[in-house]
């Protein structure tokens, strides 16, 4: 893989620490590796979102994470933890959807929740964690409509901590399912330049990943 597809493949990552152990060094050491390589974001947790925003200055997208790992608490939460990350300086927010509910066909909730998460949102982008190795392939398709309809700007397919990561075959899915102005993240067990090459292929926008500014630097990456 050459420079040229590993800076376009950087391009595309949300530089991910999310970690319930992480310091706060360890978030200015991802911010530093972020703008050094280009990545698109840093996707860390809540509690740090106003240090980062912070410390980056602009220098790069804050990105955080709501309802996060399993997504069943209430709806009102998800609000609150959303407006809270945009006052402290977050760009972007990745919800996860309450699986419980969609599970029990309460589409209506759904929607309506993200909705609301997104109206919180305002200009800041929303990205819907769908969590996809919990759902059937009903399900899934159902979760592309309900963020489409919803006015979503993203659909991901996984929170890292479920038992399942992104798939080809569910990113190819949601991008063929979305409608026209909603992208597709795969997050999940993407830890090496090839696997997010393959996904990027499958049609994903964005990558979340931990492991590939380190994979860059291991292929011999020169910035």
């Amino acid at each position: 893989m050459n420079d040229v597809e590993i800076k376009n493949i950087l391009a595309r990552c949300d530089h991910t620490l999310l970690s319930v152990t992480a310091a706060r060094a360890e978030i200015a050491a991802l911010i530093d590796e972020a703008v050094k390589y280009g990545t698109a974001s840093v996707c860390i947790p809540p509690c740090y979102v106003k240090y980062a925003s912070e410390y980056s200055a602009g220098r790069v997208t804050v990105c955080t994470v709501i309802g996060f790992p399993n997504g069943y608490c209430a709806s009102g939460i998800k609000v609150a933890e959303a407006r809270a990350a945009i006052a402290d300086g977050a760009d972007e927010i990745d919800m996860v959807i309450n699986v419980c509910a969609l599970k029990n066909g309460d589409t209506g909730y759904v929607k309506e929740e993200i909705a609301a998460v997104k109206k919180a949102c305002g200009d800041k982008i929303l990205k819907v964690i769908a969590e996809a190795a919990l759902l059937t392939e009903e399900e899934k398709i159902l979760v592309c409509d309900l963020v489409t309809e919803a006015g979503a700007d993203y659909v991901k397919t996984s929170t890292g901590f479920a038992k399942g990561g992104a798939t080809e075959a569910d990113v190819a899915l949601f991008r063929k399912r979305v409608g026209k102005n909603v992208r597709v993240k795969a997050a999940g067990g993407i830890r090496t330049l090839e696997a997010a090459a393959k996904m990027i292929a499958a049609g994903a926008d964005r990558i979340g990943a931990s492991a590939l500014v380190r994979a860059a630097e291991e292929a011999g990456y020169k910035i």
